[in-house]
């Protein structure tokens, strides 16, 4: 399929501007790995243009033309981005399939998760309105207090590529609703449609640099944008080690920060169930996405009562998950989106299989594939709690099993990980549902389920998978700041000393 990539350049103060240094990436498509284009390549020079930007944008006419605005002033913009991505979501969701290597089903479910996002932070960004002078009850009859909520400033938002225009979405529909400025920087790996964002944000006449888009290296613009000493928050979602770079340099200017990382999550799969609605759980809550997903179920526990029958099972129905390019009809599973990602699947597989585990299905290149970074699902049994490929994130199409014999010991064995991001419970008893979502440590439990995902609630984890929530209210308080201001209301002096007066 001929999809026409357009050439843009990075989104700067609501121009597009050619990076200071003239350098480009060129953009693979993992299903045929082809260069299809390029995008402009950031640097330290470029980031400091736009956080200039940003800054003029934040401070212009004294904070009226943006942070100072009502919120159902921003709402508009944030309304007509919706509506645009809407009318262009078929053109956006083929730009992200030949980008990341999704199938086209899920790129345009991403679409209107989107516009979802926007329309949702609208309805926030009004609601703050009626929420500003919130009063605050006092133990003093002298005193009134009440609370403004106000934007922190610029902030910089860094996104992964598994979800490009999502997770950016994620993060500059709250920014916007907030009253902040913002500059985002997509992973190298998929920014086509984050771009594209630009172009939308130039169509609707987004105030000029109120949003700012930066594609280039993670080394070269994304660590000089997160050190940056007049950017006031940075948001992220990545690897956790890429996290602790951030935090480490937002610790010297004592920055906030908030992160969601990686995962390691299980699920667990009582002996009570019905075996096929499990098991196609256990498969989207692992493969959706590729099996690109920070908060994929990739740590399969299930009861050793059921377990010959289930992984049968699980075997007999990932056989028929459809592997092809993914702009094929009825794709189910892609590409990773690049090569370095496709060894890296591949090592954790052979990995696997040296320390003892058994590959039970998948675990290579699809044999009607020659090019094209596609890897077949694949489960992993004979796991041990020690093996690398029950600790570390895989980011990959890869699930591994463990079998368990009481409800105590399938808690222990899900505890047993650095994060703490998704957790999923699949049982027909629900006392029993209750209890072991009380014992997940986790930030989001799914039960009977595994991933669905809604922008009405919190999104985020404990441990090593970070900290802060995005999505719902929680995402928007992310980009606030909450200002206390008293008022002392007597006609009285204080009278706390004595009044020359009357000495």
């Amino acid at each position: 399929m001929a999809i026409h990539l357009p050439i843009r350049q990075l989104f700067i103060d609501g121009e597009w501007r050619e990076p200071i240094l003239k350098k480009r990436i060129p953009i693979i498509n993992p299903a045929t790995e082809q260069i299809v284009g390029d995008i402009p390549a950031a640097t330290a020079e470029d980031v400091e243009i736009a956080v200039e930007a940003a800054r003029k944008a934040f401070s212009r006419n004294k904070g009226q033309d943006w942070p100072s605005t009502s919120g159902a002033y921003r709402a508009k913009y944030l309304r007509a981005i919706a509506a645009k991505i809407t009318e262009k979501k078929s053109e956006l969701g083929k730009l992200e399939v030949i980008d990341c290597g999704k199938p086209l089903d899920e790129a345009l479910w991403d679409m209107d998760d989107v516009a979802g996002c926007f329309e949702y932070y609208a309805d926030l960004a009004e609601g703050l309105d009626a929420k500003q002078k919130a009063p605050v009850s006092l133990p003093m009859e002298t005193f009134k207090s009440y609370v403004l909520k106000e934007p922190l400033g610029v902030v910089a938002l860094i996104t992964p590529w598994n979800y490009p225009l999502l997770m950016g979405a994620w993060k500059v529909a709250p920014a916007l609703a907030a009253g902040c400025t913002a500059i985002l920087k997509p992973s190298e790996l998929a920014s086509v449609t984050c771009l594209e964002l630009a172009e939308v944000c130039r169509e609707v006449g987004l105030p000029p640099g109120v949003l700012n888009i930066l594609t280039g290296l993670g080394t070269e613009a994304g660590a000089p944008l997160a050190s940056h000493p007049h950017v006031d928050k940075v948001a992220f979602t990545g690897s956790s080690a890429t996290g602790s770079k951030i935090m480490t340099s937002a610790a010297q200017m004592v920055k906030p920060v908030s992160m969601e990382l990686g995962g390691k999550s299980p699920i667990i799969v009582f002996e009570d169930v019905d075996i096929d609605k499990a098991v196609e759980w256990t498969l989207f809550g692992c493969f959706w996405t590729n099996g690109q997903i920070c908060s994929a179920t990739s740590r399969l526990l299930v009861h050793e009562s059921i377990a010959s029958e289930f992984l049968d099972r699980l075997v007999k129905w990932t056989k028929k998950i459809k592997i092809s390019d993914p702009f094929e009809e009825g794709c189910r599973l892609g590409p990773v989106v690049s090569g370095g990602q496709y060894e890296k699947v591949l090592e954790f597989i052979a990995t696997a299989r040296s320390e003892g585990a058994t590959i039970l299905s998948g675990g290579n290149r699809p044999k009607h594939f020659t090019k094209g970074f596609f890897v077949e699902p694949t489960i992993i049994t004979d796991v041990t709690t020690s093996m690398q490929i029950w600790r570390e994130e895989v980011f990959g199409p890869v699930l591994c099993v463990k079998t368990f014999s009481s409800e105590d010991e399938a808690i222990e064995l899900a505890n047993d990980t650095h994060y703490g991001l998704g957790a999923a419970v699949i049982s027909n008893d629900l006392e029993r549902c209750d209890r072991v979502t009380k014992a997940f440590r986790a930030g989001i439990v799914w039960i009977n389920c595994s991933q669905p995902c809604f922008c009405q609630a919190p999104w985020g984890g404990i441990k090593r998978s970070g900290f802060g929530r995005e999505l719902g209210e929680w995402g928007l308080e992310n980009y606030l700041s909450v200002k206390q201001v008293t008022q002392y209301i007597s006609d009285e002096p204080w009278g706390w000393y004595q009044s020359p007066a009357k000495l």
